[in-house]
């Protein structure tokens, strides 16, 4: 080992002058990590013995690939160097560094291919390595070191450890033949390693040489041609420049920008909102048609500009199904272009806006498939040629590409990623990335949903496994938990827990006991994770950037490996477990006499579902401690709900459903909406109290850096298309305070309509905002409080995923805990909280989608006739709910039904749609007939709706019924459906 050591003067900001010596250490035993190298003396090497060849180059090599590889604009190499076949990469520590100044999602993707262990791509530290080392300048920044020329021989930083590595590869092992190749789309640095001797190659000149994959040269079909070739077709430009983020920033500064997530309608992909303040009023600003959108894409950060009150939104939306050409749907576009009509001064008229720049772009890689009418030639052509990709997720727009293997990739799923969206250019320009599988394949569609979703469903990896205990299942509690971490025994109680059937991961369990005073001792008993995962394991690391669980129709994507999840922290019966507790005194009348917290040890005496443990509530035989031990609880519970909604508290609803699957085949072969017992409230009145407990403890020890939730008000604007719809039933929607609405839904009963108190719920939850996870140094403490469940404060204690909330209330009761930066960072923690929020939400769309293929399959090759309840009006069609199977789905109108003497009037004001004596309004009840039906490109599944009764020309006859629908599943932010209570079992 040397060191390097260099002094230097620098004046501090007092104006004193003080001596700077900077030390490097270089080490001479850095290995080259070649399993074909017998110098090193490695005993794990990950790049093999025998790399590739190609055809350009013949002997078999490993790549060293120069920073702009990774970080080019227009041609996206990242996804090449993702793609499973190149493999034996040497990644060098200053291209790393590059890389983290320079974007930090690259840096990451790269840190990722690093962490596969299939891919052999080496981190290769040549910044301490003596040999590939380089002195830095002073103020030389990382890619000035990296280009800069030394001595004569003009070799970069990388230039360098290229050459060490191809004069110390022949001294492996005998008879091996190995060579290195440095990629670089840098002319001149080719030049200069060609001067030296070097072999180099462009990335385009490379792949060109990799025959077996013709997918990688899709891949490297720039931008910049697609550019120049979209530019030479159309020839016009199509879209406003945007502006400039200086002139963003003063626009914002005076007013006359905002700026909001764009968030782009289900039914229609051609109408987006942005939540921004017009005059001095948080709501939602409607951005319409492909002109106002400004080829802004679902989920970007925009800036947007009010258009004038005469343009403003006053009719319903218009439901848009499909793209029917490979631009656009172009009468859709015509009707979404033109929303303006004659205001009526009854109504009230909704901001307007269009996009005028993009603050940030969320632009992510999309599953979909290649639209077969846009491919042309002769079946087996390798032609390159332009082809329509469209996504999965409709409300992102069609994107063009470029590709050699348009016939192959007909009928598959694929992956594609935007490279640009040019102002003269009517669809984004992209490029293929991969192929997931044939269409309509349960596997391949499931892969799907979770690559749309962003959950990531890899394997956990050696690294993080090896953090489990070594005695996997046979570990078991000993006496030393109990005396070395002060835990509580509370092994002789009748604990038990109370799930959904066949849940195998149970994270909490109750119990209740008499005390002398004729108090109740009541306890809340939640898996302790955090006695398997420290702060700073990779495993810890791992299940941070997770974030959750996800449940699907057939199968869970885990946090944690199943070893803890589904066995040492799930609280099973007859087994001990540690645990973190929550224990209250309570009186009779539920009243909370004192709370305590404490690490603990149970063994829980029974696993219950919730039908078993209602059954023993109402089972007046069964007198045993544990049943009546239940009543008492269910007791207690009720008494909490009834204070929580006299606070207030909100009970919404939303449609869910049950599958029973066919054992092999996991096919569903029944479907039914979920049956609600007392005990599922009897789990969650308890859950939520001990939220709310352990969410005021945190916050008393780390008012700065408390884990909480929160629940934002919604803005009044939410509720107006619903209080329009009550209105016509005299019922009055009050929506100031939580207490208010909450007694307004009580309220909203018709006699007639059994189903109607539970359809305004579902409806009323379609209006809440997202809860959201935050850190309580960010949030001003009137903030904190939670609408739906009217408390001033909460967190999510009660699932053992949360961590950091365990850790927070250990750190809180354990005075001789030492506890690191992580828990006191709020800036840090708010980081945590973001991607819990974004994970959250992600989890949550992918269980739906499930839902939605189950759905999908559970009606394929079936008609099924079934009553449903009309939702939303349109101005060319309705939304229906059905509420036996939970779905939704939009039924059209036809754009010829004039001139057919369909005469459907859609009238603004009552919000209906009239044709004759029958008439459509929301909460109208309507007999609908549902089926599956294949696209004509044959690339999606979609539920077809067709209206039976009332029966109106325009929707009912046959010519008009292939106007059909597609399910619609909502976001549904919900309070209660957001409490911990239990996991989704379908």
């Amino acid at each position: 080992m040397s060191l390097r050591a260099k002094s230097f003067i620098k004046r501090t900001k007092k104006g004193n002058v003080i001596k700077v010596i900077k030390e490097h250490y270089l080490r001479d035993d850095i290995w080259c990590s070649s399993a074909a190298c017998e110098v090193c003396g490695h005993t794990d090497p990950i790049l093999s013995a025998i790399p590739r060849s190609t055809q350009a180059y013949t002997t078999p090599h490993y790549l060293v690939p120069d920073t702009n590889v990774f970080m080019n604009q227009l041609v996206p190499q990242i996804d090449i160097m993702e793609h499973p076949t190149i493999k034996d990469v040497i990644v060098l520590q200053t291209v790393r560094e590059e890389l983290r100044h320079l974007s930090m999602p690259i840096y990451n993707r790269v840190n990722a291919i690093i962490a596969d262990k299939n891919k052999r791509f080496y981190a290769f530290s040549n910044e301490h390595h003596r040999e590939a080392y380089i002195e830095r300048m002073k103020d030389e920044s990382p890619n000035d070191r990296n280009d800069r020329v030394i001595n004569q021989a003009r070799i970069s930083a990388i230039r360098v450890a290229v050459k060490w590595y191809a004069n110390h590869l022949p001294k492996g092992k005998k008879g091996s033949s190995l060579t290195v190749v440095m990629l670089s789309d840098d002319r001149d640095n080719r030049e200069k390693a060609k001067s030296a001797a070097i072999k180099c190659s462009s990335v385009r000149d490379y792949v060109v040489g990799l025959t077996d994959t013709p997918e990688l040269m899709d891949m490297v079909v720039t931008a910049q041609e697609a550019n120049e070739a979209q530019a030479k077709a159309d020839g016009k430009v199509t879209y406003e420049e945007h502006m400039t983020q200086l002139q963003i920033t003063n626009g914002i500064k005076n007013g006359k920008i905002s700026q909001g997530t764009l968030t782009v309608s289900n039914h229609n992909y051609l109408e987006a909102t942005v939540m921004a303040n017009v005059e001095g009023k948080v709501q939602n600003v409607y951005i319409v048609g492909r002109k106002h959108m400004n080829r802004s894409i679902q989920g970007d950060i925009v800036a947007i500009e009010v258009l004038p009150k005469s343009e403003w939104k006053t009719t319903a939306s218009v439901a848009i199904e499909e793209e029917e050409d490979e631009v656009d749907n172009k009468e859709a576009a015509s009707q979404a272009n033109s929303e303006t009509m004659e205001i009526d001064d009854a109504l009230p008229a909704m901001p307007t806006g269009k996009v005028v720049g993009i603050i940030r772009k969320k632009w992510r890689p999309y599953c979909g498939y290649i639209a077969k009418k846009s491919i042309h030639g002769s079946e087996g052509s390798a032609a390159s040629q332009n082809v329509i990709f469209r996504a999965m997720d409709r409300r992102i727009p069609s994107i063009k590409i470029r590709t050699t293997q348009a016939h192959a990739l007909a009928g598959q799923r694929i992956v594609v990623s935007i490279d640009s969206w040019p102002t003269n250019s009517v669809l984004p320009l992209g490029h293929f990335v991969k192929t997931l599988g044939a269409s309509g394949d349960k596997e391949t569609e499931t892969e799907v949903l979770l690559l749309e979703h962003d959950v990531p469903f890899q394997e956990f990896s050696k690294r993080i496994l090896e953090d489990l205990p070594a005695e996997g299942e046979n570990w078991v509690v000993t006496d030393q938990h109990v005396q070395n971490e002060r835990r509580r025994d509370f092994r002789h109680l009748n604990v038990c827990s109370i799930d959904p059937p066949g849940c195998t991961d149970i994270d909490d369990a109750l119990h209740v006991r008499p005390l002398p005073n004729g108090n109740f001792e009541v306890g809340v008993h939640i898996a302790d994770v955090t006695y398997f995962v420290k702060p700073g394991m990779p495993m810890d690391d791992e299940a941070a950037s997770r974030g959750t669980t996800v449940y699907l129709v057939d199968k869970r994507i885990d946090m944690l490996p199943s070893l803890l999840g589904t066995n040492l922290c799930s609280l099973r019966s007859n087994v001990e477990r540690l645990a973190f507790s929550c224990i209250w005194e309570m009186n009779e009348k539920a009243e909370i006499i004192n709370v305590d917290f404490t690490k603990s040890i149970i063994k829980s005496k029974f696993s219950f579902t919730y039908e078993e443990a209602q059954n023993r509530i109402d089972d007046d035989s069964m007198q045993d401690d544990v049943t009546k031990g239940i009543r008492v609880l269910n007791g207690i519970a009720k008494q909490l709900k009834k204070k929580r909604l006299e606070n207030g508290a909100l009970t919404l609803a939303s449609p869910e459903v049950r599958f029973n699957l066919e054992n092999d085949s996991q096919d569903p072969v029944d479907v039914e909406m979920k049956e609600l017992k007392e005990t599922n409230a009897l789990v969650e009145e308890f859950m939520l109290l001990a939220n709310i407990s352990v969410a005021e403890k945190i916050y008393s020890k780390f008012p700065d850096s408390a884990l909480l939730r929160r629940h934002p008000t919604p803005p009044d604007s939410n509720f107006e298309e619903l209080r329009r719809a009550l209105s016509e039933f005299s019922i009055g929607l009050e929506t100031s305070t939580s207490k208010a609405l909450s007694d307004s839904l009580d309220k909203a009963v018709v006699s007639s309509d059994p189903y109607f108190n539970k359809l305004v719920r579902i409806m009323t939850t379609r209006c809440m905002l997202q809860a959201q996870y935050f850190s309580s140094g960010t949030e001003t403490e009137q903030d904190f409080r939670h609408y739906g469940l009217a408390c001033p404060i909460y967190t999510h204690f009660t699932s053992p995923i949360h961590v950091i909330v365990h850790r927070l209330l250990r750190a809180c009761i354990d005075p001789e805990l030492v506890y690191g930066q992580e828990l006191t960072d709020k800036m840090r923690m708010k980081e945590l909280c973001d991607n819990l929020n974004f994970r959250h939400r992600m989890a949550q769309q992918a269980a739906r989608s499930s839902v939605e293929l189950y759905t999908n399959l559970f009606f394929r090759n079936k008609v099924v006739e079934e009553d449903g309840h009309v939702i939303r009006i349109l101005r060319n069609g309705f939304v229906v709910l059905v509420q036996k199977y939970g779905i939704e789905g939009v039924i059209f109108t036809s754009g010829d039904q004039v001139s057919s003497g369909h005469n459907i009037v859609y009238d603004q004001h009552s919000n209906t749609l009239t044709s004759g004596d029958a008439q459509i309004k929301i909460f109208g009840e309507v007999k609908v007939r549902i089926q599956i039906e294949g696209d004509q490109e044959g690339m999606r599944q979609k539920m077809k709706m067709s209206l039976i009764t009332p029966h109106i020309e325009g929707f009912s006859v046959p010519a008009l019924e292939m106007q059909s629908s597609k399910v619609i599943r909502s976001i549904e932010p919900s309070s209660e459906a957001d409490i911990p209570a239990k996991k989704i079992k379908l």
